[in-house]
């Protein structure tokens, strides 16, 4: 946290203005206590110091869900803290905050998440495995098997490669296993059509 300095918060479905300042006060909050206890350890030093904004980058996820007067509170927040804000969401979301003139004119940069293609997608996928506790060898045929059915599945796409491996994860450890195997990415026809049609909905897009 404290190399990272960044809180992400998801917002919930419907949720009030209220509530989402409520929600990032207290992720906030959290996190800068995290930070500052881990400094207060190494150095030793258990007295009470006034402390700098220890927060530098506000990520919101699933941005989309915010509504108008949510955003504005984020714009506000934006112009008067030294904060960084980055939102992201599903394709459309540039469209819809077009409609918003004083938050579109200080957006920095958009940029699209494409599929994820050849040694970037080999990245991400052994970055997944590692969190697993799995190494995934593009040398190893059975991890090659594995690699490729993830590929298929999610076309490449970011999210539904997260989403893929939390379900990855879950299957191996209801069945004790400790290898990424082909079976186990397919799970079940139904569960692998699911994820297919989630891919070829999102590319249309």
């Amino acid at each position: 946290m404290a190399r990272s300095r960044t809180v992400c918060q998801p917002p919930t479905v419907g949720g009030t203005l209220r509530e989402l300042r409520k929600d990032l006060h207290l992720m906030t909050a959290r996190v800068e206590s995290c930070i500052d206890q881990q400094r207060r350890s190494h150095s030793g030093d258990t007295r009470f110091v006034a402390r700098d904004r220890m927060i530098a980058l506000i990520i919101l996820d699933e941005a989309e869900r915010l509504s108008t007067s949510a955003l504005e509170h984020r714009r506000d927040m934006f112009d008067r803290t030294p904060l960084g804000l980055r939102l992201i969401g599903m394709p459309g979301i540039d469209k819809r905050l077009a409609r918003c003139p004083q938050l579109y004119s200080r957006v920095g940069f958009a940029h699209p998440s494409r599929p994820l293609q050849g040694d970037a997608r080999t990245f991400v996928l052994t970055r997944h495995g590692r969190k697993l506790g799995l190494a995934l060898d593009s040398a190893d045929l059975t991890d090659t098997q594995a690699m490729a059915a993830i590929s298929r599945i999610t076309n490449g796409h970011v999210r539904l490669l997260h989403s893929l491996f939390v379900q990855i994860e879950r299957i191996l450890r209801i069945n004790e296993l400790h290898v990424i195997t082909e079976d186990v990415v397919e799970g079940s026809p139904q569960h692998t059509r699911y994820w297919r049609h989630l891919a070829l909905k999102i590319a249309r897009h």
